[in-house]
């Protein structure tokens, strides 16, 4: 698989990187062996890049697939910490739970923000620069849906890495069009900023357009990696051929590859709105006290799960 240096980091990841997301509790909620399995063979098969999140509760599953694996594998998380403590902690934590000695790539997760973010998360960010200082983390970032925070990261010399969300038909993006994301990574690939992109496929939303969806992405100049979440080896296999620039076998699509869920609100729903106020994609809305969700605009990024005081949202 086609290796690409993420800007001025030196880091050498696969063009397809492994999102951990959807194999976690917040998603398919497969158990640890099975989603350990998963990202193992991933692995033997040639990525070499996983991204993860603190939030994501997918740190188990890493650990147990890199047990006993003695190949080099890159690996990104990002914590939503505020504070310099916050972060530390955040810090501290991924690299118990993976198992590691150190962190390749440590992001400030930061969806649904504008770029005031810099300075009011300015402890989390000063963190994440003397813990590299250090030696402990590789590269630093942002993740983020927002095209202005894109943008604006690419002004900040001390930002290593940016992941901004972007598809062909620029669901999930935060303050401007397809084309607008796509200047703003130009932008960020010229001042030397390694970018890799989240939700090529809108959240499942173009799962039906696989290969023109990820291709659409593939060639934005400047995007080295595109992670994806997959939770069974069918995805995966079908996956590693796309990017492998492979032929796919006629039907392997539609004999395989089952559509995403969709979120749903169950009745123990009691209209707090705070999922409506953590959603990135205005999915979320609050009509006769409780909570409900437009599917249109839904990209499954699971940012409303964990928040829900009474566990009312599944995917299914």
């Amino acid at each position: 698989m086609k290796k690409y240096s993420l800007g001025k980091t030196g880091i050498m990841v696969t063009e397809l990187c492994f999102g951990a997301l959807p194999i976690g509790p917040l998603q398919a909620n497969i158990s640890v062996e099975k989603g350990a399995k998963l990202i193992r063979t991933a692995l033997e098969k040639g990525i070499n890049f996983i991204d993860t999140a603190e939030g994501y509760k997918t740190y188990p599953y890493i650990k147990k697939a890199l047990e006993g694996y003695n190949e080099e594998v890159i690996i990104a998380t990002k914590s939503g910490a505020k504070t310099y403590q916050e972060m530390e902690q955040s810090i501290k934590d991924a690299l118990a739970f993976l198992g590691r000695t150190y962190i390749d790539i440590f992001l400030l997760h930061a969806a649904r923000v504008t770029p005031s973010v810099f300075e009011e998360r300015a402890g989390a960010l000063q963190c994440l620069q003397d813990y590299k200082a250090k030696g402990v983390l590789r590269a630093i970032g942002i993740s983020t849906h927002a095209v202005e925070v894109v943008r604006r990261a690419a002004e900040i010399k001390e930002i290593d890495i940016i992941f901004p969300i972007i598809n062909k038909i620029g669901i999930g993006i935060v303050g401007g069009s397809v084309i607008d994301m796509i200047k703003a990574i130009s932008e960020a690939h010229k001042a030397g900023k390694g970018l890799y992109a989240m939700k090529a496929l809108g959240g499942g939303h173009l799962i039906n357009q696989l290969e023109e969806a990820f291709n659409f992405v593939r060639n934005i100049k400047g995007i080295s990696s595109l992670a994806v979440g997959m939770v069974s080896s069918e995805e995966l296999e079908l996956n590693l051929k796309i990017f492998n620039d492979e032929e796919i076998p006629k039907g392997l699509f539609t004999q395989k590859i089952k559509p995403s869920k969709r979120l749903f609100i169950s009745t123990f729903c009691k209209g707090c709105g705070t999922c409506v106020k953590t959603c990135p994609n205005n999915a979320l809305s609050l009509e006769n006290g409780k909570a409900v969700v437009d599917h249109k605009l839904c990209i499954l990024c699971g940012y409303c799960n964990p928040v829900c005081p009474e566990f009312a949202i599944r995917l299914i």
